[in-house]
């Protein structure tokens, strides 16, 4: 018995997962409210499956890359529940989880076919990697400015799915037949899933006293209005 936490983008979510089986998510798509309701959601979500904190066997949260804030907020809950409850902490990335996500919930036109989920940096910088529909890693996460030569060598030989919410305002740019762009994909602690059962039976935990969010990039915080 799993409990999931995604808080990396402006989803806040929560899943309960037995055995590699999803039982509940709570979720909702809205910017700088992850503080204010991530424990209601935990709290809601344990007792609408009648499940106690005592029956969770790891908690799992999405480790980035993405929002400073979400990250923080989102690890810090899972560290402070694992810490009190004396159960393992297990990272996911964030981007191998949404790629995992595509694979759930899309249908797609071949296994040739390539996954690139990208998060929202600022203006057209997003976080970005490359997977196979096997959720297998092909290019490494990195924090990418999207330009019209973009992927150009992947994308003459492939067909590359974009998805995530940094995608849409690359379309423009990214004007290439083998470009497509899956249309309202949205985070959600259900992805976390698979990968979660995968570390939990190989027990691939974390420290729960030293684990850091993966922030790919140092915090650049902006300028005080005068």
């Amino acid at each position: 018995m799993i409990l999931q936490i995604e808080t990396a983008t402006t989803v806040c979510s929560v899943a309960l997962s037995k055995e590699g089986n999803v039982l509940a998510v709570k979720q909702m798509d809205q910017r700088n409210i992850h503080a204010e309701v991530i424990t209601l959601y935990i709290e809601e979500l344990l007792t609408t499956t009648g499940t106690k904190y005592n029956d969770l066997d790891a908690i799992a949260v999405s480790c980035g890359p993405g929002s400073y804030t979400g990250l923080r907020i989102g690890i810090s809950t899972a560290k402070g529940l694992c810490y009190a409850l004396e159960k393992p902490l297990i990272a996911i990335e964030t981007l191998e989880a949404m790629a995992n996500g595509a694979i759930m919930e899309s249908e797609l036109a071949s296994g040739d076919t390539l996954l690139c989920p990208m998060i929202d940096a600022r203006r057209m910088e997003v976080y970005t990697a490359i997977f196979n529909t096997k959720g297998e890693r092909i290019n490494p996460t990195t924090a990418e400015i999207i330009d019209e030569n973009s992927f150009a060598e992947l994308l003459s030989d492939n067909k590359i799915l974009f998805f995530g919410d940094g995608a849409e305002k690359c379309r423009e740019t990214l004007n290439n037949p083998n470009a497509q762009f899956l249309e309202g994909f949205a985070n959600s602690a259900a992805y976390l899933t698979k990968r979660a059962t995968e570390k939990f039976a190989s027990k691939d935990f974390e420290d729960v006293a030293y684990f850091e969010p993966f922030y790919l990039k140092d915090f650049i915080a902006g300028k005080k209005k005068a």
